[in-house]
C-alpha cells in the first residue's frame, strides 16, 4: 500500500489537533472534511481489554480524570470529558474505541495506527487490534507503527500483509532504530523526530525501498524544507496549512 503514496504525504496527528481535541472523533472528521486522506491515532488497552484512542498512559492530560488508562473500564472511559481541556465548546466530547472509529470513518480515510502499549508491552493489544482491522476488513486502509519492536513483530506475525512503521526515539535513545541495528525487523517506513533528519537517512532508506515519516511538523518552513529534502510524508497537528 505504502508503495502508491502520493508524494508529500500529510498525515493528521491525533486528527487535526491544532482545531479540536487531540485523538477524539471530532479531531478526526474535522481532519477529513479539511481533505486529509490519513489520519493517525494512539489506541491502548482498557482494563477490560477494549483498544481505546489516547495517546498518554494516563487519562489527567487530555481529559477530566486522573489515573492510569488500563486502570479505567470501557464503560468507565465513556464517562470522561475528552473535549473541555482544549475547548468548552468540546465539552463532553467522548474517548473513542478503534472499533467506533471503524464504524464511523473507516470509508472515508486511511489510518495510521500506533501501538502505544509502552507501559504494558506485553498485552494483548497487537492481537486485538489485529482482530478489529480483520473484522471490519481494514487491511488495505492502515499502518502500524510503534517504538515498541516487540509490539510490531507480534503485530506482523497475525497480519503480515499489513504495513509497518518503525518510530524511532529522539536523539540518541532512538539511535538503534536509525542504524543498521534497525534493520533486524522487517518494517516499510521509518518515523522520525524532526530533528533527527538528514539526506544521508532519507537516501539510505530509499535504497532500501522505505519511507521516510517524520514527526510533528508544524512549521511551515520545516514544512518545505523537508519536503524539499525528499521525505515522504509529515505528521502534523495542523494538516490545513501542511495541505
Amino acid at each position: 500500500m505504502l508503495k502508491f503514496l502520493p508524494a508529500h504525504t500529510i498525515f493528521a496527528h491525533r486528527g487535526a489537533s491544532a482545531y479540536a481535541p487531540e485523538n477524539t472523533m471530532a479531531a478526526f472528521k474535522l481532519a477529513i472534511r479539511q481533505g486529509i486522506f490519513w489520519i493517525e491515532l494512539d489506541v491502548k488497552l482498557s482494563a477490560d481489554n477494549v483498544v481505546m484512542v489516547i495517546h498518554d498512559q494516563r487519562v489527567d492530560r487530555t481529559t477530566s480524570g486522573n489515573g492510569l488508562v488500563n486502570n479505567f473500564t470501557y464503560s468507565e472511559l465513556k464517562k470522561l470529558d475528552a473535549g473541555s481541556h482544549f475547548d468548552i465548546a468540546f465539552r463532553n466530547e467522548p474517548i473513542p474505541s478503534l472499533e467506533e472509529v471503524f464504524i464511523e470513518i473507516r470509508k472515508s480515510t486511511l489510518f495510521n495506527i500506533e501501538l502505544s502499549n509502552y507501559k504494558s508491552p506485553n498485552d494483548i493489544l497487537p492481537v486485538k487490534v489485529a482482530d478489529l482491522i480483520s473484522t471490519y476488513r481494514m487491511n488495505e486502509r492502515v499502518l502500524i507503527s510503534s517504538f515498541n519492536p516487540i509490539a510490531l513483530i507480534r503485530f506482523h506475525c497475525i497480519l503480515p500483509e499489513i504495513p509497518i512503521g518503525l518510530l524511532a526515539l529522539p536523539g540518541i535513545k532512538g539511535m538503534w532504530a536509525r542504524s543498521w541495528i534497525g534493520n533486524f525487523l522487517t518494517y516499510q517506513s521509518l518515523h522520525l523526530e524532526i530533528k533527527d533528519i538528514s539526506k544521508d537517512i532519507i537516501s539510505r532508506n530509499h535504497n532500501l525501498d522505505r519511507k521516510i515519516f517524520v514527526y510533528t511538523v508544524n512549521n511551515e518552513d520545516d514544512m518545505k524544507r523537508l519536503f524539499e529534502m525528499g521525505v515522504d510524508g509529515i505528521f502534523t497537528d495542523d494538516p490545513l496549512l501542511a495541505r
